[in-house]
């Protein structure tokens, strides 16, 4: 398969300009995908556009990423229901940074290959540009007609809201983007999701209105999950590819539970797996889908693809700690920060370090927890073999819970039954 065929097997191509898979076999083509540095990380919702351009430098072609330290000032109407709320300068230099070193994790930018990757920011072309050259030198090119045709546009103009002028000239900014690459690092594609398809096509129009030239364009769609739920959100919010906003370990598990018709779509989506390969899942899946071996292998690619081989070997050891009751062993090998992502989203219990010092008889520590709303309901599931403490099985009612028993000399993980789990935090 070349490229475009690739592309189109993995659900990758929405809106296609007349030209582009031309372009493409025709010679080594750079082009280029915005990202917009609204936050000091990106989220899964950018593997999309990072793949895209990943997929593209595996082709021969080069990419270009573009992170957004002016129209980040702006704020992209595209998708939107209302203007959000506009950045410093500083907090945008910052997020420009932070997002720039992430991007250079996934592409090739050793400068001695003719398709290295480049970053660029488009600060550095409309910092010195003035409102009066950039309404005369670009806006002359655009009617307002056109501008006002954008579904984008319509969308907001039929909110209560509306939109402000600054969000009407985003694809302007946009669209003089692609100029500027064209002229200068003479880009003649730009990829993006289809939210941005009015955005890109103003930006060939610039091109071939301005330049004289041929400029080209394909999005992809918006991901979706089965549910109707917005991709890449959980209860606690979006999944970034920051370690220290979203750990590899609840990364994994945003795969891992991945529904069954999801995980067939996201196969091709996200990972660079081989078509070969990818149909053998499938089949092997659809044999047996409660081994979930979809969204196994989806867990792993990716985890390995944002984070490391052993960020995925931590997390695919951590999943059986609450799911294994043999895992005593490599619950207490943890050291604090792996052990507190393992446990996230268990509910808490705070006690004092002076309740343990001298043992707190296990039945009195159950109920003053309210692990049990009584000593009977506690002596009860004990006998019964349903009581662990760091998943090690309770065999004496009169047991004293000591310092002894801390994990870390600070937590006890309390198990209560196969699936209730609490975790006790001792403060001095």
């Amino acid at each position: 398969m070349n490229l475009m065929e690739e592309m189109h097997w993995r659900g990758l191509i929405q809106d296609i300009m007349p030209g582009t898979i031309e372009q493409l076999n025709k010679e080594m083509t750079s082009a280029y995908i915005g990202f917009d540095p609204t936050a000091d990380s990106l989220h899964i919702g950018s593997l999309v556009p990072i793949l895209l351009l990943v997929h593209l430098q595996k082709a021969g072609h080069k990419p270009l990423a573009l992170v957004g330290g002016a129209t980040g000032m702006v704020g992209d109407p595209s998708g939107k229901s209302e203007e959000r709320n506009l950045l410093s300068e500083d907090v945008l230099q910052h997020n420009v940074q932070c997002v720039k070193k992430q991007l250079e994790k996934f592409l090739d930018f050793d400068a001695t290959k003719p398709n290295a990757a480049e970053m660029v920011n488009n600060y550095d072309w409309f910092k010195d540009m003035s409102f009066l050259q950039f309404i005369r030198d670009i806006g002359k090119y655009i009617t307002v007609n056109y501008m006002m045709a954008k579904d984008s546009v319509k969308k907001r103009l039929e909110n209560e809201t509306g939109m402000s002028f600054t969000e009407f000239t985003y694809q302007l900014v946009q669209g003089y983007d692609f100029y500027w690459l064209y002229i200068h690092k003479n880009c003649k594609l730009q990829m993006g999701g289809s939210d941005q398809w009015g955005n890109i096509v103003t930006g060939t129009e610039i091109i071939r209105k301005k330049a004289g030239g041929e400029a080209y364009a394909f999005t992809c769609p918006l991901i979706t999950k089965a549910d109707g739920g917005k991709f890449g959100k959980t209860e606690k919010g979006n999944v970034w590819l920051d370690p220290q906003k979203t750990s590899p370990y609840q990364f994994y598990q945003f795969w891992l539970n991945a529904s069954d018709e999801d995980a067939t779509k996201w196969i091709k989506i996200f990972t660079l797996l081989p078509k070969e390969t990818i149909e053998n899942l499938l089949q092997e899946h659809e044999k047996a889908p409660h081994e979930r071996i979809l969204q196994k292998k989806l867990a792993e690619s990716l985890t390995i693809f944002v984070h490391s081989k052993a960020d995925y070997e931590f997390a695919v050891q951590a999943s059986e700690i609450l799911f294994n009751n043999e895992t005593a062993v490599i619950l207490e090998s943890l050291n604090e920060q792996q052990l507190l992502q393992v446990l996230e989203g268990v509910p808490t219990i705070h006690i004092a370090k002076s309740q343990i010092e001298s043992g707190y008889e296990l039945l009195r520590f159950l109920t003053e927890t309210n692990v049990f709303p009584s000593k009977g309901e506690a002596r009860k599931m004990w006998q019964s073999g349903g009581i662990r403490i760091n998943k090690k099985k309770i065999e004496n009612d009169c047991i004293q819970i000591t310092q002894k028993h801390l994990l870390q000399n600070k937590y006890l993980l309390v198990q209560k039954g196969k699936k209730n789990y609490y975790l006790v935090i001792v403060t001095d």
